[in-house]
């Protein structure tokens, strides 16, 4: 942790895995016993997530979670948000029960809407996408284990070399809409 007199304000380097860790970006041992655990403060973290527009690291530290007078810099393996799990939730407004897309293993914290026809997998990488909060980028990286869940329910009217064109969710067929991510965060799916 840095401090910064001139402002009072501390920094803190975090690094975000691909497999949904968050790390003091200095760690050695990366590893579950050296990375954050607890859902509630997963969840303050990532809820105030956002592009680092501080115009401080920027280069290095492309996101910041501003906490308070601390400024958490992030940097990631591909994009700081990961999602973990698709969730039931009964929605009291419309009386039925929808699915959501939970993140970075408080799922029950943080989630969006799960939107199956905006899926995306990059054919170079085998990566799957979704869309995200728009402040964090308005992308997030589909954990590997729930890619190869939805691998099966993809389908290649255009061959697999071209990526998936449709997805078979809860007996219905989605076409994926294959432009939704083009003006997302530069370093993700290009």
């Amino acid at each position: 942790m840095c401090k910064d007199n001139r402002q009072n304000l501390e920094f803190v380097n975090i690094f975000i895995t691909s497999t949904i860790k968050l790390f003091l970006d200095d760690t050695r041992m990366r590893n579950f016993t050296s990375c954050f655990k607890d859902k509630k403060f997963l969840a303050f973290f990532f809820k105030r997530l956002k592009k680092n527009d501080t115009g401080r690291y920027v280069e290095h530290f492309p996101y910041v979670s501003l906490c308070g007078p601390e400024r958490n810099f992030i940097r990631c393996d591909d994009l700081p948000i990961v999602f973990t799990k698709v969730l039931k939730m009964y929605n009291s407004a419309t009386k039925k029960t929808e699915d959501c897309f939970g993140y970075a293993h408080a799922e029950e914290l943080l989630m969006v809407p799960f939107q199956p026809d905006k899926i995306y997998m990059d054919i170079q990488s085998g990566r799957v996408y979704h869309p995200a909060p728009e402040k964090a980028g308005g992308i997030g990286l589909v954990r590997s284990k729930i890619a190869i869940e939805f691998s099966p329910l993809f389908n290649f009217e255009k061959g697999e070399e071209n990526g998936p064109t449709h997805i078979f969710w809860e007996n219905k067929k989605y076409t994926l809409d294959c432009n939704w991510y083009k003006d997302k965060v530069p370093q993700a799916v290009r």
